[in-house]
């Protein structure tokens, strides 16, 4: 990661913010306290973002992908970081989150930044349920495995859809990613 990390990076709570200034001492954070996201919060990160880059890395959970939807409506220029929901589980009890990712997770996830394009993907659902993303046996898996590879994230079907066409993701390169996640499975069964 950077040495020179000039972005303001947006967690939930406290402990997002412990463990990422464990690892990255200088990093800034702003936290939302929770998924009610005050309108103080949002007017902070829209000054902010006049003159610094937000990044939203919020947990892989519910109440993460509602905070990174508040957030990316009033900041449309914040980009986009995610951990997988296993680098987010903890390592005794919690629930999952940011505070559980080890450094290396958490250094791929502010290196591999996604933005929203204003532009559509190039395929339709049809596609993306041809393609075993939704209502196949082992979409959930495929989901979670091309989310880890496009750099995105998981979510359910029709939220993992959603993020596809938000981030501008075209038909290729998610023919690709589903290819070599289909091929990593291949090479786990063997």
């Amino acid at each position: 990661m950077q040495k020179n990390f000039n972005a303001v990076v947006v967690v939930e709570g406290k402990d997002d913010t412990i463990r990422l200034k464990q690892f990255f001492p200088g990093i800034e954070t702003v936290e939302t306290n929770g998924s009610a996201v005050s309108d103080v919060v949002l007017a902070k990160l829209k000054k902010l973002a006049q003159s610094r880059e937000i990044i939203v890395f919020t947990d892989p959970d519910v109440n993460g992908e509602r905070i990174r939807r508040i957030v990316t409506e009033a900041v449309p220029t914040a980009k986009q970081a995610f951990i997988t929901r296993k680098e987010g589980e903890p390592q005794k009890k919690g629930s999952l989150g940011v505070e559980h990712a080890s450094k290396e997770a958490l250094e791929r996830a502010l290196s591999d930044l996604r933005e929203v394009q204003a532009q559509k993907a190039d395929f339709d659902y049809g596609d993306y349920v041809d393609l075993g993303l939704a209502m196949g046996r082992q979409s959930r898996q495929l989901r979670e495995a091309v989310g880890i590879k496009l750099g995105i994230g998981y979510a359910n079907s029709k939220r993992f859809y959603q993020r596809l066409q938000t981030f501008g993701i075209s038909l290729a390169e998610l023919k690709q990613a589903v290819e070599e996640a289909e091929n990593d499975q291949q090479n786990s069964n063997r």
